[in-house]
């Protein structure tokens, strides 16, 4: 009986520095969806921000609808829609026109919005973010459900609002809300039954609260009547792999100083560890794998280990390498990593191992199968076209047999 299959893919802010093209940026961001496609990740969850410069993606809904007709497989997600910016309404419809456009490869990830910047542009309180986020995500999962809704809010307003198209997925688009130290994401989760978006989950604080997140889920969950499922649970991280350590950290050098700087100075996130060597803080704290598949597929094992197991392993997009070597990382995630995780050469090593231990049976059966063919030739026609040796070799005649033809 085979194991839970782990789904792979990446969570793209996108996080691109502000002295490069953002037009190629952002044709690039889409030919990574394409890579990941043809590798075979399952999942590319697509961010919006409005602010800081680094962000580049405004509108996931534009950019799915791009990279789904370049696309076969892979699912493509919100990554995420921040709620409060949105009447719900208009969000709900289009990501169900998007549901219907993906024939159901598209996914409706949630959250407050990361960039407090994006909020005040908007004259949106931050202190109201999270309150605005549970008070739209509960319309927004009855509207996708197909449910009339009304609605009076001081933000927005419903009146018996209903889409106009039947979800293409039944019951409704898949959910998933953004959670990282705090337990807001957590809760929302659990009181709807959603998904969950563990972002960061491999900095300190992140690792740390992935049980107790979700713990809170579940509790909340069973408060409302829902259940909560772990192959619905996302961890995020961030990684770069190489053939060699010494590759990985030499590829890094391009851009990894940069990221770093975005997020100590400019994000709100505080997920770059302290310490004199920030590359080296980021490796020893397990927040980055700059290493080789091995060292990715160890620290995978510690986030299954310490979470209790999960649905998908989310690698936090970056511009850490130059591109060919980005390219080169996800193929070997692709090709070593995910393997391990989805059990996809388990029958292969056994019938490897079946065929070794009966290596002797099988190649005399063999040898003895061809020894009687040469035997029955020789027998019929000489030894003229039979090499001695190879008849020899095959158990057939060691002296020659008499010409017939004499």
């Amino acid at each position: 009986m085979f194991g839970p299959r782990l789904r792979f893919g990446a969570f793209i802010a996108p996080f691109h520095p502000v002295d490069e093209n953002p037009t190629l940026a952002i044709q690039r961001d889409l030919e990574l969806v394409q890579h990941m496609d043809n590798l075979g990740f399952e999942e590319a969850w697509i961010g919006e921000h409005h602010s800081a410069g680094y962000e580049l993606i405004a509108s996931p809904e534009v950019f799915i609808a791009a990279a789904a007709e370049r696309t076969k497989h892979i699912r493509l997600g919100t990554g995420v829609s921040s709620l409060p910016y949105h009447h719900p309404m208009m969000l709900a419809d289009r990501i169900n026109q998007l549901d219907h456009m993906t024939r159901g490869r598209v996914m409706f990830g949630v959250g407050p919005g990361a960039l407090v910047s994006d909020a005040m542009m908007m004259g949106i309180p931050p202190q109201a973010q999270r309150d605005r986020m549970d008070e739209a995500l509960d319309v927004l999962v009855k509207l996708m459900r197909g449910e009339t809704v009304t609605h009076k809010s001081d933000w927005f307003e419903l009146r018996d609002a209903r889409l106009q198209m039947t979800p293409y997925s039944r019951p409704s688009v898949e959910f998933a809300v953004a959670s990282q130290v705090s337990p807001t994401g957590a809760r929302a989760a659990g009181r709807h039954g959603l998904g969950l978006l563990s972002i960061g989950a491999t900095s300190a604080a992140g690792f740390n609260a992935l049980a107790s997140n979700w713990n809170i889920a579940n509790q909340l969950a069973a408060d409302h009547g829902q259940t909560m499922d772990r192959n619905a649970w996302r961890l995020v991280g961030p990684m770069h792999i190489a053939d060699t350590r010494e590759q990985a950290m030499e590829d890094v050098k391009f851009g990894l100083e940069k990221w770093i700087y975005y997020f100590k100075e400019i994000a709100n996130l505080p997920i770059v560890p302290d310490g004199p060597d920030p590359v080296k803080a980021l490796i020893d704290s397990g927040m980055a794998v700059i290493g080789t598949p091995d060292d990715a597929a160890d620290r995978i094992q510690q986030l299954v280990e310490e979470s209790g197991g999960f649905g998908a392993f989310l690698l936090m997009d970056h511009n850490w390498a130059p591109w060919e070597a980005k390219k080169r990382s996800y193929e070997l995630i692709a090709r070593y990593v995910a393997p391990k995780f989805q059990e996809l050469n388990l029958s292969r090593k056994a019938s490897m191992d079946w065929v070794g231990s009966h290596k002797a049976e099988f190649t005399g059966q063999v040898m003895a199968a061809m020894g009687a063919r040469i035997a029955q030739h020789i027998a019929e026609k000489g030894t003229a076209d039979i090499p001695p040796e190879f008849a020899a070799m095959m158990g057939g005649a060691s002296e020659p047999a008499k010409d017939t033809a004499e």
